[in-house]
């Protein structure tokens, strides 16, 4: 059950589904991307005020379970993410680049559950 938390004159507990697929469906979330992948994402959210609960990877997707304020918008949030994130991932990873034909890391599919 989630956490009702308390802010000045309402109160809310507000989660979001997020599934995350790469582009292409390239199987490339495996080893060390998939580990890395993982720690990027809760620094991320964490210097973006929200709380990433869940994760988990298979190799070509990605579950995330969010938990936010009601100031948190998902748009802004996966924008934070996914530009952080794949700037960040080809730098460390520059043979991820090749793989994808030079395209961009994700595409993004949403599910959201309040």
């Amino acid at each position: 059950m989630a956490e009702v938390n308390r802010g000045r004159g309402y109160v809310y507990s507000i989660q979001y589904h997020i599934v995350w697929f790469v582009k292409y469906r390239h199987k490339i979330l495996i080893g060390d991307v998939d580990v890395r992948l993982k720690e990027m994402l809760h620094q991320i959210a964490f210097d973006n005020g929200f709380v990433i609960l869940e994760i988990e990877t298979d190799c070509d997707h990605v579950h995330l379970l969010i938990d936010c304020t009601p100031q948190h918008s998902i748009p802004t949030m996966i924008k934070s993410l996914k530009g952080v994130l794949a700037r960040l991932l080809f730098k460390e990873f520059p043979g991820l680049k090749k793989q994808l034909w030079g395209a961009s890391l994700e595409s993004i599919i949403f599910c959201s559950d309040c």
